[in-house]
C-alpha cells in the first residue's frame, strides 16, 4: 500500500506541469516548428550510424581511398545539417522557455496584486517573492532546455532501439534485457528527489524571506547592533537550505551515476558477444560498430532522461506552488450586476450597522455595530485611543474587506455592488507613514493619476509645498528617491505624498494622522497643503492629536470598536467623558512642553 501511495503522488506531482505547458500551446506555431528541428536532429543524428558503418566496411575494410573520401563526405555533410538542426531546435526551444517564463510572471503577479489584502496578512512576502522568481526561472530551464532534452532523448532512444533492431537481432536482445535494470534506480531515486526538491524550494523561499526583512529594516538592526546575531541567523538558514539541497543532489548524482553504469556495463556485454561474432565471421566490423554507435546512443538517451526526470521532479514541485498561488481566489469580487452611484447624493457615505472581525482575528471585533452619516464638503474627525477601530473604518470604505454584518453605501450605491476600482477612484488616501516606490519624483506624484502633464505636476508639488525642496535635489523631479523615498525626510516624503493625492483630485479625501510624526516646520507645510487639498472635498480625519480636529464640523469619538458619541469639540467635552479626559490629558501635555 505505501508504494502505491507514493506512485500515486509522483503522477499527481508530474500532473502539476500540465498546466503549465498549456502556457506553451499558446505558441502553436513556435511549438511545431521546434519539434520539426527536434525530429529534423533526431533523423540526422540516428542516420549518422550506418556513415560509421559505410566509412569501415567501404573505406576501411575494402580499402580504397575513393571510397572513404566519399564516406567522410557523406559523414560530413550530415554534420552540418545536424548542426543547423540543432541551432533552430536550440534558439526555438529557448525562446519558449523565455517567453513562457515571462507569461506565467506576468499572471502570477497579476493575480498577486489583485488579491484581497488579509491574503498577505497569512502568507509571508518573501516566499511569494520566491514563487514570482526562483519557481518560474526553474519551469523556464524546464521548458527551454529539459523539456527539450527529453523529447530529443525519447526520440533517439525509440529511434536506437529500433535501428538495433534492424542491424542485429541478438545484440538487440541484449541491450532490451538491460532496459528494466536502468528503470529500476530512476523509479527508486525519482521518488526521493522529488520530495527533497519541494523541501530545497521552500528552503529558499525561508532565506528569502528572512533575507528580505533584514534588508528592508537594516536601520534598526543596526541601531540595536545586532548585526552578528544577524549574521549568524543568515547564516544557519543558508547552511539549513544548503543541507537539504546536498542530499538533492547526491540523490539525483545516485540516479545519474547508477543509469550510466548499468547502461554501460549491458553496452560492454553486447561488444563481447558482438566482438566475439566479428571474429567468427557472422557480422561485419562495420555493423558491430553501427550497432555500438546506436546502443552508446541508447545508452546516453537513458541517462538524459534520467537526468530530466530528476530535473522533471524538482520543477513539479514549483509548478504545484505556482499552481496553489494562481488558484487563489480574491475575496474581493467584482459584481456581475453593477449598482449605480448617485453623484447628487446628500450622504456620500453611510455606515448601516455595520459590525466587523478581520479574518486573521476571528475571535475579536474590529467593528461592532457601527451606523454613520457622512455628507457630502463635510470634514469628519476620527478620534479614540489605539485600537479603537478608526483605520478599520478606511479599509473598509476602500473595500479592503467586507463586514460581516451590516451594509455601506458610497453615493447610495452598496460597496459590494461597485467596482473596486471604479470606487477606489472617488478617494485619496494620505497615511500617516508615506509610500514612496523606488523611482524618481515624477513617478512617485504622477502615480496618483498616471497621465498627468508635467505642468499639471509640478502645479501639484506647488500646491503640496514640495516643489521648492524637489528643484533642490541633484536631478529636479529626475532625482531618484531611493527605495521607499530613503533619500528623503519625514516632511518631504509626506509632502510627495500629499502632492499625488492633489493630482488624482478625488471626491473623498483619508486622512490617517498626516502630520503626527512630523516636526513644527515640515508640520506647518504639510497643514497648509491640506488646508487647500481639503477645500470643497468630503474629508475622514483620524486624528490623535485633538487639536488639529477642534475646527471640523462632526467629530466621532470611538472606543473598542464601537462609536461612543458624535458632536463638536464644544458638545464632546461636555456630554463624553472619554473626551473630556483625551482633551485635558493633550492640552495639559502641550502647555508643559510650551512652559
Amino acid at each position: 500500500m505505501p508504494e502505491i501511495k507514493d506512485d500515486e503522488k509522483v503522477k499527481k506531482s508530474l500532473k502539476n506541469l500540465l498546466p503549465i505547458f498549456a502556457f506553451v500551446l499558446s505558441y502553436k506555431k513556435m511549438l511545431a516548428a521546434a519539434l520539426i528541428a527536434l525530429l529534423f536532429t533526431a533523423a540526422v543524428s540516428l542516420s549518422l550510424g550506418q556513415g560509421v558503418r559505410l566509412v569501415i566496411d567501404s573505406g576501411f575494410v575494402e580499402g580504397s581511398k575513393a571510397q572513404l573520401a566519399n564516406a567522410i563526405g557523406v559523414i560530413i555533410v550530415m554534420i552540418a545539417l545536424l548542426a543547423i538542426g540543432t541551432f533552430t531546435r536550440f534558439y526555438l526551444m529557448s525562446w519558449l522557455g523565455e517567453r513562457v517564463s515571462a507569461d506565467i510572471r506576468k499572471k502570477v503577479f497579476n493575480q498577486l496584486v489583485s488579491l484581497h489584502p488579509s491574503y498577505f496578512e497569512e502568507n509571508r512576502s518573501g516566499e511569494l517573492m520566491s514563487r514570482l522568481t526562483t519557481d518560474t526561472t526553474l519551469l523556464q530551464s524546464i521548458i527551454g532546455s529539459s523539456f527539450s532534452m527529453a523529447l530529443r532523448s525519447a526520440l533517439m532512444l525509440v529511434g536506437g532501439l529500433i535501428m538495433l533492431l534492424v542491424t542485429n537481432l541478438k545484440l538487440s536482445l541484449i541491450v532490451i534485457g538491460s532496459v528494466p535494470v536502468v528503470l529500476l534506480p530512476m523509479m527508486f531515486y525519482g521518488k526521493k528527489v522529488r520530495t527533497l526538491a519541494k523541501k530545497s524550494q521552500d528552503s529558499i523561499a525561508d532565506i528569502s524571506t528572512y533575507a528580505g526583512e533584514i534588508i528592508q529594516n537594516i536601520k534598526v538592526v543596526q541601531s540595536y547592533t545586532h548585526e552578528t546575531q544577524e549574521k549568524a541567523a543568515f547564516g544557519q538558514e543558508a547552511e539549513n537550505a544548503f543541507e537539504v539541497a546536498k542530499k538533492r543532489i547526491k540523490q539525483r548524482s545516485v540516479l545519474i551515476a547508477a543509469a550510466i553504469l548499468l547502461s554501460y556495463c549491458a553496452i560492454s556485454v553486447m561488444l563481447w558477444v558482438g566482438g566475439s561474432d566479428v571474429l567468427d565471421g557472422v557480422i561485419t566490423a562495420g555493423e558491430l560498430a553501427a550497432f555500438v554507435f546506436y546502443a552508446i546512443m541508447v545508452a546516453m538517451s537513458f541517462a538524459t532522461i534520467a537526468e530530466v526526470y530528476g530535473e522533471l521532479q524538482r520543477a513539479a514541485g514549483s509548478a504545484e506552488r505556482l499552481i496553489d498561488l494562481m488558484a487563489v481566489e480574491s475575496e474581493i469580487r467584482v459584481p456581475l450586476k453593477l449598482a449605480t452611484m448617485d453623484s447628487q447624493a446628500k450622504e456620500v457615505i453611510r455606515f448601516s450597522a455595520v459590525s466587523f472581525r478581520y479574518p486573521s482575528r476571528p475571535d475579536d471585533p474590529a467593528l461592532i455595530n457601527i451606523d454613520l452619516g457622512i455628507e457630502k464638503g463635510k470634514v469628519i474627525a476620527l478620534v479614540g485611543p489605539s485600537g479603537a477601530g478608526k483605520t478599520t473604518l478606511f479599509e473598509l470604505l476602500q473595500r479592503f474587506y467586507d463586514p460581516q454584518d451590516g451594509e455601506i453605501r458610497f453615493n447610495n450605491a452598496p460597496l459590494t455592488k461597485l467596482n473596486p476600482t471604479d470606487l477606489r477612484k472617488h478617494m485619496g488616501v494620505v497615511p500617516q507613514h508615506p509610500i514612496l516606490f523606488s523611482s524618481d519624483v515624477w513617478h512617485n506624484i504622477r502615480y496618483g493619476r498616471p497621465e498627468a502633464t508635467r505642468e499639471e505636476v509640478i502645479a501639484a508639488a506647488k500646491k503640496a509645498h514640495a516643489h521648492e525642496f524637489v528643484s533642490m535635489l541633484p536631478d529636479g523631479y529626475d532625482s531618484f528617491l531611493g527605495e521607499q523615498g530613503v533619500r528623503l525626510s519625514g516632511g518631504q516624503k509626506q509632502r510627495i505624498a500629499l502632492a499625488r493625492a492633489i493630482l488624482k483630485d478625488p471626491e473623498v479625501l483619508l486622512l490617517d494622522e498626516a502630520t503626527s510624526a512630523l516636526d513644527a516646520e515640515s508640520e506647518h507645510h504639510v497643514q497648509a497643503a491640506l488646508n487647500e487639498l481639503m477645500k470643497g472635498r468630503t474629508t475622514l480625519i483620524i486624528a490623535h492629536r485633538l487639536a488639529t480636529v477642534v475646527h471640523a464640523d462632526q467629530i466621532v469619538l470611538m472606543d473598542k470598536g464601537a462609536i461612543i458619541a458624535t458632536g463638536n469639540h464644544n458638545q464632546l467635552i461636555k456630554e463624553s467623558a472619554l473626551y473630556k479626559r483625551l482633551s485635558e490629558l493633550q492640552f495639559k501635555r502641550t502647555n508643559e512642553a510650551i512652559e
